[in-house]
């Protein structure tokens, strides 16, 4: 049995995605938690989906930071429960400082909507496992804000802890700056915390889980939620 929780904040738009990927994938439904509730489910994984939280108002995810939910979902991380920002939740758990960094505007400054490749640089963590390091994967991204920035110590040390999970690539599977959609430095798309058990990432696994939507590069990810709650069961 998988136990899913799936945040829900004013502007999310991707929440009933995650929950229909998690149904298809997994075969087990999620609960949905609205934002201002005190305190989330005994979960096995709690979701923070894509979206626009109130609106993408200041920084993106600032204000979702800060919503009482939330205070529960950084207590649970601290203590093991594996969380997933995807899009704006991966915003928003670099707000609440669960993962370093942040995400800053395009640098193209526009909205950019379209499918990417991917490089999985980490095949090991709770969300990963599915996947084999050095294949080359294509997801959707859709963000205005994707840009990920963090001093030169913090990359670094995502890079010596093994914590970059995807990078962007071209279909080769080459990382240079061309491959980056955003801007991103080091085109990283995707970081854990120091556990493998928290992960952010600005593409969208939900949008590609299945053949009839195009593709099914992003099922592994709900696959690995799955395998690896069983494991621990």
């Amino acid at each position: 049995m998988l136990r899913a929780s799936v945040i829900v904040f004013p502007g999310s738009n991707c929440d009933r995605d995650v929950k229909t990927a998690l149904e298809r994938v997994t075969g087990y439904s999620p609960k949905m938690v609205w934002h201002g509730d005190a305190s989330v489910p005994s979960s096995d994984v709690i979701v923070l989906p894509g979206g626009f939280s109130f609106g993408d108002y200041l920084r993106c995810g600032a204000m979702a930071a800060h919503s009482p939910i939330m205070r529960d979902v950084v207590a649970k991380a601290k203590t093991g429960t594996p969380v997933i920002g995807i899009c704006n939740g991966f915003q928003i758990l670099c707000e609440t400082g669960l993962l370093p960094g942040a995400l800053l505007r395009n640098a193209s400054l526009h909205f950019i909507c379209r499918d990417v490749f991917l490089k999985v640089e980490n095949d090991q963590s709770f969300f990963t496992k599915c996947y084999r390091k050095g294949e080359v994967i294509r997801i959707p991204i859709a963000h205005g804000e994707g840009n990920y920035f963090a001093d030169t110590d913090t990359l670094d040390r995502l890079e010596g802890e093994g914590r970059v999970a995807f990078r962007y690539s071209d279909a080769a599977g080459s990382t240079d700056a061309a491959a980056s959609p955003n801007g991103a430095q080091r085109n990283i798309a995707g970081i854990t915390d120091e556990t493998g058990r928290i992960l952010g990432m600005m593409p969208h696994p939900e949008r590609l889980y299945e053949a009839a939507l195009g593709g099914t590069d992003g099922r592994r990810i709900f696959e690995s939620i799955l395998l690896s709650t069983l494991e621990a069961a």
